[in-house]
């Protein structure tokens, strides 16, 4: 039996706290675990899930810009130093495991060298569609295996002639033991809490969210960006923040976030973004906490209206608005929603993960 290669050459665009990144580092500890020497090649600069791992680590230049153009130089640029940086590569046996569709770089590369490519594919949301249509063409071209985190994303972005799978996000270990402990109270510190995570993105329902907590004002919102506070402020210079809403930038500890929610809502607007999965959804059910979710894409796979969360359009404003209130007011409603999320967000183990990633290494 001819021998499996025992080298991983990882790569991922641009490390921070958002989902992409951290399901990526649960896989590569996994790898590691399984005996196989993982590189991890990214970009300069930023903290993020991948910073605390254990692996060697080669970087490239990359910084985001706001400025459409300047990111778009960048991003070229990147990729095209990341090309010949993996070429380092082909004289050894490894494994190219690309997360998202965006270093197509290294996939061009492992394509020129003959290596298995594998691809982890989170995303649906690229901007402008024309760099879109260009990432999944490289990818079907140079892709052995793409790995997708939800069966809407593996139907929504199938690439052509790629050997497929779904594998499902996965609670981190630590995460689970440190919610263990944790008793869910629909009222915490006689405050009905309601929270939002996510990007400093308008298809995120930023401003939907602000305007849900001005017509709430007996309730309390937070709303957890990813991004400075100096990102937020300018993100907000021109709206009016409801006094019962706190806005705070990135965090790297969510734990007291979550254990002092009463709701968690996510309020992508579907006609501009479709979610692929939710992981800050998981992440609230692992609490107990009752979720909110869009009722398409992702989110509709883990969450079973009525029974352990509700899925509501935004757009909805007026069914948005009575789901809240009537869970506000009923805490009966809500414990027997929190019994149901957390045993649903259990199912959500890292060794399922792992082993799924584990399989598409080894497949021939």
């Amino acid at each position: 039996m001819e021998q499996k290669s025992k080298k991983i050459v990882a790569v991922h665009l641009l490390n921070d706290f958002s989902g992409s990144p951290l399901v990526f580092s649960q896989a590569l500890e996994g790898l590691q675990q399984a005996g196989y020497e993982v590189v991890l090649h990214t970009s300069y600069g930023r903290k993020g899930f991948l910073s605390g791992l254990k692996l060697k680590l080669v970087h490239f230049p990359y910084r985001f810009f706001s400025n459409t153009l300047l990111r778009i130089i960048a991003f070229f640029s990147s990729q095209f130093i990341l090309f010949f940086q993996l070429l380092r590569y082909r004289k050894e046996d490894v494994t190219i495991y690309v997360n998202t569709l965006l270093p197509f770089g290294a996939a061009l590369a492992g394509k020129v060298m003959g290596k298995k490519v594998i691809y982890h594919l989170h995303e649906s949301y690229i901007r402008p569609a024309i760099l879109k249509n260009f990432l999944k063409k490289v990818a079907e071209l140079s892709a052995d295996t793409a790995l997708y985190v939800s069966h809407y994303l593996q139907e929504s972005e199938q690439l052509k002639g790629v050997h497929s799978a779904v594998v499902y996000n996965a609670l981190p270990d630590e995460f689970i033991r440190q919610s263990e402990s944790f008793r869910y109270h629909p009222v915490h510190q006689d405050q009905f809490m309601v929270l939002m995570v996510c990007s400093l993105k308008i298809y995120k329902g930023i401003f939907e969210f602000a305007a849900l907590a001005e017509r709430h004002p007996k309730l309390h919102f937070e709303m957890v960006l990813n991004a400075s506070e100096e990102e937020i402020a300018a993100f907000f210079s021109e709206e009016n923040i409801p006094s019962n809403l706190l806005l705070h930038s990135t965090q790297t500890d969510m734990h007291p976030f979550y254990q002092r929610a009463s709701l968690v809502v996510n309020l992508t607007n579907p006609s501009l973004c479709i979610e692929t999965f939710g992981m800050t959804l998981l992440e609230a059910m692992c609490y107990g906490i009752p979720v909110i979710a869009p009722p398409v894409g992702g989110p509709a796979e883990i969450i079973t209206a009525g029974k352990n969360g509700f899925m509501v359009d935004v757009r909805k404003e007026q069914e948005l608005d009575r789901t809240i209130e009537d869970l506000s007011c009923h805490p009966e409603q809500c414990e027997a929603l929190s019994i149901q999320a957390k045993k649903t967000a259990l199912r959500f183990r890292n060794e399922a993960l792992r082993q799924q990633v584990l399989d598409a290494i080894m497949r021939d």
